[in-house]
């Protein structure tokens, strides 16, 4: 087991590994930016090391200030936790190289599969069912026009080294493909420092379901069961649940099965997440792998008992997986909202600003997760959550209700503070999503229905 892990990440995860660090008997180091200095982070683990100014391209997307901070710090392991380097394969490798261990998957895996058209390819070919699309980067505008004309109306262009739902464009009509196409390059090489993006069919009215793997070095693969994320705002998750409302178990069943087959065919190891579309027939198709602990994990753990990041240290130190795929046994409804310091009533528009009252709800079943606390700041230059509420109970109805309670208690308050609290009250009370008939457009739908 390793000695000390660097915690290369902020915020409520950097929180999340401290804690699972400490119950495992390992010493933590917080790398901070400047803006961190009184994070709970920083004060939660045994050490930290100040990484650089408070702009992320000089902190936390460092790869050399984050390898200087453990050599500094005496780590021998690192754990990127989600966003910002969590993903990145030039890290995965710098740090072995380093003579750290990288509790994620190795570099030659996250360089397979974050690559969102290699990542296609390769689920192509063990048989994965996928939309139909580009397997390769379009190189220009002209083979975008071919690629079109093959797969059809309305169409979305992504970015290749994608992820959290940024560098996409949706195309609708063929005036609009010349115009997507360059901006979603633009976005891409903005938001990723790649400007290569590829096209597939877009599902309108489609249900979002992804599927939490865990594999070690030896072989073994287990599915950890799925979890409903189809409530978005622009690509972005709002609401998660499991099981997965609405949908056939022999369906949710398939989804699972290709879930494990491509875990196998990528020679996956450490703890992953497949995410598919399902469209309104019930048909199922890929969409990409998140190859790092999800923001949602929290939806797994309180539906199976197992402490996946706890588990991710492990593999990572070499051991072989806890559990088996008998062991594996999802209890009662779990439903996860993310409070954000966002307006919703403006496009959701980050409202970041000093919070003068923070008072996250309790109660029975009731988990939340926040790096939050009166008088501190919230910046404008990282991602707008405060907190995840996660619930459970029995069957979904009580879990609904009892998330709806425990929203009602949040009190968030600071001039200039808005949160998707009262929005996401809004959903879990629409009768599309009270009866599992909801889509990823309810959000867009509730808000537009307002104005």
């Amino acid at each position: 087991m390793f000695d000390k892990v660097l915690v290369a990440n902020r915020g409520e995860i950097a929180l999340r590994v401290i804690r699972a660090c400490r119950e495992l008997g390992i010493r933590s180091v917080a790398a901070y930016s400047s803006a961190d200095e009184d994070s709970l982070a920083v004060s939660g683990a045994d050490e930290a090391v100040r990484i650089g100014p408070e702009h992320p391209r000089r902190s936390y997307l460092s790869i050399p200030a984050m390898v200087e901070a453990a050599a500094l710090s005496g780590a021998d392991a690192v754990h990127p936790g989600y966003g910002f380097l969590s993903e990145e394969p030039d890290f995965a490798e710098v740090c072995q190289n380093a003579g750290l261990s990288f509790i994620g998957p190795p570099h030659d895996v996250l360089a397979q599969l974050s690559d969102k058209s290699r990542a296609r390819e390769l689920m192509a070919s063990c048989g994965l069912p996928l939309l139909p699309g580009s397997l390769q980067p379009l190189r220009d505008l002209d083979e975008s026009w071919r690629t079109a004309d093959q797969i059809g109306y309305p169409l979305i262009i992504k970015a290749a080294m994608g992820g959290g739902g940024r560098g996409m464009r949706i195309v609708r009509c063929p005036a609009e493909l010349p115009g997507a196409f360059r901006q979603a390059c633009a976005d891409a090489h903005a938001f990723f420092g790649d400007g290569r993006v590829y096209a597939e069919r877009f599902v309108q009215a489609a249900r979002h379901v992804e599927v939490q793997v865990f594999c070690d070095a030896y072989g073994a693969v287990v599915c950890l069961g799925e979890r409903d994320c189809t409530i978005q705002r622009r690509n972005q998750k709002l609401i998660e649940e499991t099981p997965a409302p609405g949908l056939p178990p022999a369906l949710v069943e398939r989804i699972c099965q290709a879930a494990v087959a491509g875990a196998r065919a990528a020679r996956y190891v450490g703890a992953g997440t497949f995410e598919f579309l399902v469209d309104s027939d019930h048909r199922f198709y890929f969409m990409e792998v998140n190859c790092r602990i999800q923001v949602e994990h929290p939806v797994t753990e309180v539906a199976t008992g197992i402490d996946l990041v706890q588990e991710q240290i492990r593999i990572a130190a070499g051991e072989r997986l806890g559990f088996d795929q008998s062991d594996v046994r999802p209890q009662g409804a779990v439903i996860e909202c993310r409070v954000n310091a966002e307006d919703p009533e403006r496009q959701f528009t980050p409202a970041p600003g000093l919070l003068t009252g923070f008072q996250p709800p309790g109660g029975p079943f009731v988990r939340v997760d926040t790096h939050c606390f009166p008088g501190m700041r919230i910046s404008a230059a990282y991602d707008s959550m405060l907190a995840k509420v996660i619930v459970w109970a029995p069957g979904r109805a009580e879990a609904i209700a009892r998330m709806r309670r425990a929203l009602g208690e949040f009190r968030i308050d600071g001039p200039g503070v808005h949160t998707t609290a009262p929005f996401l009250d809004r959903v879990l009370d629409h009768c599309d999503f009270r009866c599992a008939e909801h889509t990823t457009g309810l959000a867009t739908h509730l808000l537009d229905g307002s104005r």
